[in-house]
């Protein structure tokens, strides 16, 4: 990217204008795939766990893996770690403080994701130990996120035989244009994959001039930038009185950021980084889901002063991020 001056409000201006990109890009894309499984008679529920979820992750995605391509593993593996820390402390907190009543959590979704989720976290956290996640770990990561995905797929399939079977109907969409949709979606990737590559070169500028290191960068600024679609998803969800489905959308997302992108970054280029980002980054993001899993446990709901409580604890996060990574 020689063609862009080394001038910092330059490169400011570019952080934004990807954000803005990204977020606007991710809705495309979002809404295009959305859009090709309507009208292609898809179940809600597959949609929901499987497209939309890939599809909100796809800025943290990219983001990652062009970094691990270039040599920035810290800022590949600070934005995955960063991500899910964002997505537990501040978007779905935003959804909580701005949602009407209490956020309702489905007990069965809880008890079966919210598991799983802790056990990814501290397997994720067992195979960088080292300070190194390899190629064969990303692919472990991998080969889990696609046993889950199967999983999914044979335990919602058994479900709507069960339903069909006790008389209840299968919940669809009336079609839309698929070939329209596939537009929106090839637009929204491209949106991504541009954005994504300025992102990171802005922010590795940004990172040397001020003298921070790539992991405060990839920690906070690039994991807030890519985290916009969940917590967009979460405040308008939220908002429209579906707690519920930002709920679901933040698991979703937690699971994708350690298996599909650590897991894919690790797999493109081994992830080399320092023990002090590893031993900060996540028992840090394992703490937060923990608290946030917990809260959700509570009574099943959601209250304001949760919400609160995951706030102060994200701008705890932001603090001793700075204070510790800072040179």
């Amino acid at each position: 990217m020689g063609f862009v001056p080394d001038n910092i409000y330059v490169h400011l201006g570019i952080v934004v204008a990807c954000f803005v990109l990204l977020a606007k890009s991710a809705d495309i894309l979002v809404e295009g795939a959305v859009g090709i499984a309507y009208g292609l008679r898809i179940p809600k529920i597959i949609v929901g766990i499987v497209l939309v979820g890939f599809m909100t992750t796809a800025p943290e995605f990219t983001v990652s893996v062009i970094s691990a391509i270039q040599g920035q593993p810290e800022i590949a593996l600070g934005n995955a770690v960063g991500s899910v820390i964002v997505d537990d402390a501040l978007a779905l907190a935003l959804g909580i403080l701005v949602a009407p009543t209490a956020i309702a959590v489905d007990s069965r979704v809880l008890r079966s994701t919210g598991l799983f989720l802790v056990g990814i976290d501290i397997l994720a956290f067992g195979l960088s130990f080292n300070g190194s996640v390899d190629r064969w770990e990303g692919i472990v990561l991998l080969v889990v996120l696609a046993g889950y995905l199967a999983t999914v797929v044979i335990y919602e399939g058994r479900h709507r035989r069960a339903n069909r079977a006790e008389g209840e109907a299968d919940e669809y969409y009336e079609p839309a244009s698929v070939g329209r949709q596939v537009g929106r979606f090839i637009l929204g990737i491209a949106g991504v994959l541009v954005a994504s590559e300025f992102l990171v070169n802005s922010a590795q500028f940004i990172a040397h001039f001020f003298g921070v290191t790539p992991a405060v960068i990839g920690l906070t600024l690039v994991a807030i930038g890519t985290s916009i679609p969940e917590i967009a998803t979460c405040i308008v969800a939220a908002r429209k009185g579906h707690g519920d489905l930002a709920f679901g959308d933040i698991l979703g997302a937690d699971i994708l950021n350690i298996l599909w992108i650590v897991g894919a970054s690790a797999t493109v280029n081994p992830l080399n980084v320092g023990t002090k980002v590893i031993f900060f980054s996540f028992p840090v993001m394992i703490v937060i889901v923990l608290t946030m899993l917990i809260f959700a446990r509570m009574g099943y709901r959601f209250e304001r002063w949760k919400g609160v409580v995951l706030v102060l604890m994200y701008l705890g996060y932001l603090t001793l991020t700075v204070i510790l990574f800072y040179s």
